[in-house]
C-alpha cells in the first residue's frame, strides 16, 4: 500500500514538474516573440529614416549636423547585436531624440512642412512609433510573466534546474532620452 502511495506521489510530482517546465518554455517563447515584434518595427523605422533625411536635406541643407546625427545613430542601432536589449533600448532612445530634433528643425521650414512627401513620411513614422510602443508593451508584459515564473516558488526550482533566466525589459533608462528635445535657432 505504501509503495502505491509513493509511486502515485512520484508520478504526480513528475507531471507537475513537466507542466511547470512547459509553462516556462511557453513564457520564454512569448518573450522571444515579443522581441521579434519590436525588432520588426525598429527595422521599419530604420528603413524609413533615409527617405526622411533626404527629404529634409532638400529643404534644409544647412541643418547638416542634425541630419548627420540621425544618420549616424541609425547606423549605430543597426550595428548592435539583435539580442542586446539594453544596448538597443539606449540607442533607440537616442535615435528617437534625434528624430525629434529633426522634426523640430522641419518646423522652421514652411515649404518642407507643406510637402506631401514629408507629410507622408512623418505620418508613417508616427504610425511606426505607435507600433513600436505596442510591441514594447507586449514584450515587457511577456518579460514580466517569464521573470515572475523564474523567481516564484515552485517554478523557480524547475527554472534553476533547466537554466531558465530572467529577461531584460526594453525601457529607456536615461532620463534625458525621455525629455522633449529642445532646439534653438
Amino acid at each position: 500500500m505504501i509503495a502505491w502511495f509513493v509511486l502515485t506521489l512520484l508520478i504526480a510530482l513528475s507531471v507537475f514538474a513537466i507542466l511547470l517546465y512547459n509553462v516556462l518554455v511557453k513564457k520564454r517563447q512569448m518573450v522571444e516573440e515579443g522581441w521579434s515584434g519590436i525588432d520588426v518595427q525598429l527595422k521599419r523605422r530604420a528603413n524609413l529614416i533615409p527617405n526622411l533625411v533626404e527629404t529634409v536635406k532638400g529643404y534644409a541643407s544647412h541643418e547638416q549636423e542634425t541630419l548627420d546625427a540621425v544618420t549616424q545613430l541609425r547606423t549605430q542601432v543597426g550595428s548592435l547585436p539583435k539580442d542586446d536589449v539594453a544596448g538597443r533600448a539606449k540607442a533607440e532612445g537616442q535615435l528617437s531624440q534625434a528624430l525629434g530634433r529633426l522634426f523640430a528643425v522641419a518646423e522652421a521650414y514652411p515649404d518642407l512642412k507643406a510637402s506631401q512627401n514629408f507629410s507622408d513620411l512623418h505620418q508613417s513614422l508616427d504610425d511606426i512609433e505607435d507600433a513600436i510602443q505596442m510591441a514594447r508593451r507586449y514584450y515587457n508584459g511577456a518579460v514580466r510573466g517569464l521573470n515572475v515564473a523564474v523567481e516564484s516558488f515552485p517554478s523557480n526550482l524547475i527554472a534553476n534546474q533547466f537554466k531558465f533566466e530572467k529577461a531584460e525589459y526594453f525601457e529607456i533608462e536615461d532620463e534625458a532620452d525621455r525629455a522633449v528635445p529642445t532646439v534653438q535657432f
